[in-house]
């Protein structure tokens, strides 16, 4: 086994047949399958479904993908370390959207300024799915929320806590936020994630039914709707940074006031445990800067 195949095996793995995997890795499709079978000898097993078209990996070969990605990293990172260098390559990883506005671009803005040789590969998603690419190897980290259970091979840190906020027109600043909610429009942020979950139980505890006008799936487009006078919406702290809410009328919202944590997931294991603890950090300078660092428990 060596570093050419693994490396083979995740372009098939990435791409999806032998055929893409080889226009990425520069050989013939032909010298793609020879790896493969030559991999699958080496290890005594077959990792491919070959009764289907093209082949597809089957679970052994899932998880030989899995540790193939964490091989191949040890390995750029050990000559890296060897040689002198600086730390390089790839970070990928996975945010929630009402992150990847403004938050995480301002923290790996800062990682650049110690990681300068650093490239990052940023995927938007939900905590459920991001979580699974952290385990299969796909992510390095992810930034989740709270209310989602963690694998025990993971291990989430939390950088961020901040409260969920009443936004309105500005001609609605001082009504108190049952009032608002019962009497305005409202513009639901409707998508598969904790955050929304969080506003639908506290609006059901109230025993509010609002009248909605607009069900919208993004942040940026909640506060756009408020912004253009449509209606009041709940929104966690950092969307206010949003130009578009410039202006806005908010306040906090629940009975007590309802917070969210962000943290950053990672394997246990991770050969990139010093590049994570500084994105870490970053996050948490930047949240603190926002006012919505995780309080001191110490």
């Amino acid at each position: 086994m060596d570093s050419r195949q693994l490396q083979t095996l995740l372009a098939v793995a990435d791409t999806g047949s032998f055929a893409a995997a080889a226009e990425v890795v520069n050989l013939t499709a032909s010298a793609v399958s020879q790896q493969m079978v030559a991999l699958e000898t080496e290890l005594g097993t077959q990792i491919f479904d070959r009764s289907r078209r093209p082949p597809t990996l089957n679970a052994k070969g899932a998880e030989v993908v899995q540790s193939a990605r964490a091989i191949l990293q040890i390995l750029s990172e050990t000559r890296a370390a060897i040689s002198g260098g600086r730390v390089s390559g790839t970070l990928n990883l996975g945010t929630l959207r009402t992150a990847s506005m403004h938050l995480v671009p301002q923290a790996l803005a800062e990682m650049r300024r110690s990681y300068p040789e650093m490239a990052f590969n940023l995927r938007v998603g939900i905590s459920e799915d991001l979580m699974n690419d952290v385990v299969a190897g796909r992510l390095d980290a992810a930034v989740v929320a709270e209310h989602v259970g963690v694998p025990p091979t993971l291990q989430w840190t939390p950088f961020l806590h901040e409260p969920l906020l009443l936004v309105a027109p500005p001609d609605c600043a001082g009504v108190p936020a049952e009032q608002l909610i019962a009497a305005r429009s409202f513009i639901r942020y409707h998508t598969n994630v904790p955050l929304a979950k969080q506003i639908e139980t506290e609006i059901a505890r109230l025993g509010i039914t609002p009248t909605e006008v607009a069900v919208v799936n993004t942040m940026p487009s909640v506060i756009g709707c408020v912004h253009a006078g449509l209606g009041v919406a709940v929104v966690p702290q950092i969307a206010l940074h949003d130009p578009a809410a410039s202006g806005l009328a908010w306040q906090v919202f629940g009975t007590p006031p309802i917070h969210r944590r962000l943290g950053i997931v990672r394997r246990i294991t991770s050969s990139r445990s010093e590049v994570l603890s500084g994105l870490h950090g970053a996050l948490a300078a930047r949240s603190r800067a926002l006012g919505v660092g995780v309080p001191d428990e110490s």
